[in-house]
């Protein structure tokens, strides 16, 4: 089991002090001085001390803490997420396909490659130097959409008592009570014409808060603890127009890019912001957007001994990110003949509203990838080569699930309560809303004891609802055997949640492991 977090908290010290007299420092002392150490460093380093190293190579559990953080914080969106993930797999010598040309003359033995569909899902694999077609594919499956509200078509509302609304549709369980009263951003992406025509998409980020949904104050009765109508009661403010009663305001009946356009549907100063952080002149060149809310507080380190992350958009991810990193840990190694599989992680989007659109992973996106990959090293199509790869592969569906919570011990199983900073959780469930079963189980502990990593047990009561995963829907596609196990977080489908500060890399170290031993580990069930 990993040591206390504790025992490597920033301020705690790490040798024995020579002279035995020297006073000791104050928590607060202490807690200061990590502060003022973390100020000099570059953004985006460690917390703890000794921890950086160059390149993908596996890092102890706590130096992926403060990059994990800076991933949410920089990346609200689920486009902004692909795109990172797409920058650091070129920055790490993985090659780009397109699903409209031919992979035939691409894909070589030892190869690293990634595809996305629609900018909002992505596919990322490495080619054992010794692969042959037919041999397994040893997947890792999550999701990178999370609850949101996103711009409606038309997303211009009438002022409304001097105030500037605007028109958002809940995405999944979004505009719940969390949503109330926290700062809101707008994000995404923006489809742009430019003089020739030609039609670019461009990802905008406004990450000071534009947005917010007020409360009615408890004065007026039932106030906000009451049924809430989400199209007339959660509509977000972005401004203040009160040119009804003052003279001179400019925004009243104003439109922007000119009747008939695009942004003539939009509200005429979020299209003026919008274009302005995008560098656009010509209002009528935006031709769409898909544009949604999110929480401006960054994720950050909590908890005394700074062992928590509290952050938004933990659920999924916390575990595409793990995978992705314990992918680019695994390829970091030379290629070598011995490697027969294929590693592969996909990310996807649309899982919080049931996977069914072309981007999600009820569709033919990865089932796709891992018939090209395997026809290509089979030189033709072949049902029956296909069947085999399958046969032979295994898949983890990596989705958050529930850590424990000391408040409500009765709404969990005993021995069925996960706790943070403790490792994956393999969730279980009778019903077939998860994956898992005893062979699957068996086969992710002994990769758990090759890779050093502790697992934990979920499942829920009987008289609770259980949730969904992309597990049941690919494994059930392909025909693979398949677990789902995943990383726990406290207050799931909150716009805030609580994960481990060592969960994201003890979530990297098992991943990574899952690459690195499968081969080996699936030849003990032959």
């Amino acid at each position: 089991m990993p040591a206390p977090f504790g025992a490597l908290s920033p301020w705690a010290e790490r040798d024995v002090p020579a002279n035995k007299e020297t006073p000791e420092k104050s928590l607060f002392e202490k807690y200061n001085e990590s502060l003022q150490e973390q100020h000099n460093k570059p953004k985006g380093s460690l917390i703890t001390k000794g921890l950086v190293r160059e390149g993908n190579a596996l890092k102890s559990p706590e130096a992926y803490t403060q990059p994990f953080c800076d991933f949410l914080t920089e990346n609200p969106t689920v486009w902004h997420a692909v795109a990172y993930f797409e920058k650091k797999l070129e920055k790490a010598g993985f090659k780009k396909l397109s699903e409209r040309k031919t992979w035939n003359d691409e894909l070589q033995k030892g190869g690293k490659y990634f595809v996305s569909r629609n900018g909002s899902s992505l596919i990322a694999f490495t080619i054992g130097g010794g692969y042959k077609s037919g041999n397994g594919v040893a997947m890792i499956a999550g999701h990178v959409d999370a609850l949101t509200a996103r711009l409606k078509p038309v997303s211009n509302k009438r002022t409304a008592a001097g105030y500037v609304q605007l028109g958002v549709a809940p995405y999944a369980g979004a505009l719940n009570p969390t949503w109330w009263d926290r700062d809101l951003g707008v994000g995404g992406r923006v489809l742009v014409k430019d003089s020739t025509g030609k039609i670019t998409t461009k990802l905008v980020k406004l990450g000071w808060p534009i947005a917010r949904i007020p409360t009615l104050a408890p004065h007026f009765g039932v106030g906000m603890f009451g049924a809430n109508n989400t199209e007339t009661q959660a509509v977000p403010i972005i401004g203040l127009d009160n040119s009804d009663i003052v003279a001179g305001e400019e925004f009243k009946n104003l439109t922007l890019g000119g009747e008939g356009t695009f942004s003539a549907t939009q509200p005429p100063k979020l299209v003026r912001t919008i274009a302005s952080e995008l560098g656009i002149q010509d209002y009528s060149s935006i031709v769409n957007w898909e544009l949604e809310l999110f929480d401006t507080q960054p994720a950050q380190v909590g908890g005394l001994d700074k062992e928590f992350i509290f952050a938004g958009r933990i659920d999924d991810k916390l575990c595409s990110w793990s995978a992705m990193e314990g992918l680019l840990a695994s390829a970091a190694a030379p290629t070598s003949e011995d490697d027969g599989i294929v590693k592969l992680v996909g990310v996807f989007d649309d899982e919080e509203i049931g996977s069914l659109l072309r981007q999600g992973a009820r569709g033919n996106f990865l089932p796709g990838t891992v018939e090209r990959i395997s026809e290509s090293f089979a030189k033709g199509s072949s049902a029956n080569v296909l069947s085999q790869t399958y046969a032979n592969s295994f898949l983890i569906s990596a989705d958050v699930t529930h850590a424990v919570n000391p408040n409500f011990l009765g709404s969990y199983l005993e021995g069925h309560a996960p706790r943070l900073n403790v490792g994956l959780v393999v969730s279980a469930d009778s019903k077939g809303h998860m994956t898992t079963d005893s062979v699957s189980t068996t086969l992710l502990t002994r990769i758990a004891e090759k890779s050093d990593s502790c697992l934990q047990l979920f499942m829920i009561r009987n008289d609770s609802r259980s949730g969904g995963t992309v597990g049941p829907m690919l494994s059930s596609a392909m025909g693979v055997r398949a677990i789902d196990a995943g990383i726990p977080q406290l207050s799931m489908h909150s716009i805030r949640a609580t994960t481990g500060a060592l969960d994201p890399g003890l979530g990297v170290k098992v991943f990574k492991g899952f690459f690195d031993n499968f081969e080996s580990v699936d030849k003990e069930f032959e």
